[in-house]
């Protein structure tokens, strides 16, 4: 067997400014929600062009705040797409609102649009739309759903810090925008997250959820609200500021890489890639392909065995545990989601990957496609 080919590597930007900054936080002995956190956001809200851009601990921390923030809570429901981390769903169940499913394209792996409106009820108060793997899902038509039935959006942009959409940044469209620095995003900290908005109120409640609800009264503080510990520390922040620094040299590369997978695999038909929209940029937070005619159970022990490290794409949301037994959803409930569930496989995929490698997966992969 040949050198192992891993899922994914974060990539840390130009190590030696890094551990400068990292040995100024440790003898500085300030580690929590300092001055390098509020650079960080800083960097954030000015590339993406938003007012504010507030850190925290995690993507699920972001969307989490970013609900409570928007006053949603029990007996309310929340549009969500049915293929997605379990996160996106999972945060309005804290909540206490109802994760309400709507099937995605088979083609892009965001919600379907049209399918939308027929899931708004009297108690629908928001839509997430997820970007998924970076894709941008179509957010014009979202918008206007959005106004027509006065409904809060709040963008998943976990993985899609730099995706463009007509022009626009992901994550600036809706009312809100939530991002991840989870190791297999575009920029890690580790774990870390980022809500962004122009909303002053939210943005200020989200600044007081994620540190318990704390306010500052003078030389004194209160707590204003019963809030959260989903704070960022500086190590983390860092870390981010130091990948900031080559955003744009991280995102070109991921963009040539995935043209070099498609250039690889092109020729087998069996083999569907993840479609982006007219007048969309994405940045491949992933690279994640549809067989179109088999479940990706036997290849994906064939290429573990051969040292090629795959994972499924995500989930389909009513097929897990959780969900099923609470809502009693069915396998034909979502289609989509239940096809791209089982047959979507997400391959090695990370900045810094040798051309060769990615040859040698395609190449590995077209054996077992027609073995």
């Amino acid at each position: 067997m040949s050198e192992e080919i891993k899922l994914s590597k974060p990539y840390l930007g130009n190590k030696q400014r890094l551990m400068t900054l990292v040995e100024e936080i440790l003898n500085s002995g300030f580690f929590i929600q300092g001055k390098y956190v509020a650079q960080f956001e800083k960097e954030i809200a000015t590339y993406l062009g938003v007012k504010h851009a507030v850190a925290v601990s995690s993507g699920t921390a972001a969307l989490h705040l970013s609900l409570i923030a928007s006053g949603i809570g029990p007996g309310d429901e929340v549009i969500v797409p049915a293929y997605t981390f379990p996160a996106t769903a999972n945060v309005v169940e804290l909540v206490g609102a109802r994760p309400v499913l709507v099937d995605v394209d088979l083609d892009t792996y965001n919600i379907l649009v049209e399918h939308i409106e027929k899931a708004i009820s009297f108690k629908t108060k928001a839509i997430i739309p997820v970007h998924l793997f970076g894709n941008p899902a179509d957010m014009e038509p979202i918008m206007e759903i959005a106004r027509e039935y006065d409904l809060v959006v709040i963008e998943d942009a976990a993985g899609a810090l730099g995706s463009e959409y007509k022009g626009k940044k992901c994550g600036t469209i809706g009312t809100i925008g939530c991002f991840s620095f989870h190791p297999r995003k575009i920029i890690t900290t580790g774990e870390g997250g980022m809500v962004v908005t122009n909303n002053d109120d939210i943005a200020e409640r989200v600044r007081k959820l994620r540190n318990h609800g704390m306010q500052a009264m003078g030389f004194r503080y209160d707590f204003v609200i019963a809030g959260f510990n989903y704070r960022m520390n500086e190590l983390e922040a860092v870390l981010g500021i130091n990948q900031m620094r080559e955003i744009q040299k991280i995102i070109a590369e991921r963009q040539k890489l995935a043209k070099l997978y498609m250039d690889f695999l092109r020729d087998i038909p069996n083999i569907a890639f993840q479609k982006t929209l007219p007048e969309a940029t994405t940045v491949w937070q992933a690279f994640v392909i549809r067989l179109r005619d088999r479940n990706i159970d036997s290849i994906w022990n064939i290429l573990q065995e051969a040292g090629i490290k795959v994972n499924i794409g995500t989930y389909a949301l009513h097929l897990l545990k959780f969900y099923v037994d609470k809502y009693g959803y069915k396998l034909s409930d979502y289609p989509n989601a239940a096809e791209l569930y089982m047959k979507s496989l997400a391959l090695p995929f990370y900045n810094g990957m040798a051309p060769e490698s990615i040859k040698q997966v395609a190449d590995t992969l077209r054996e077992v496609i027609y073995r």
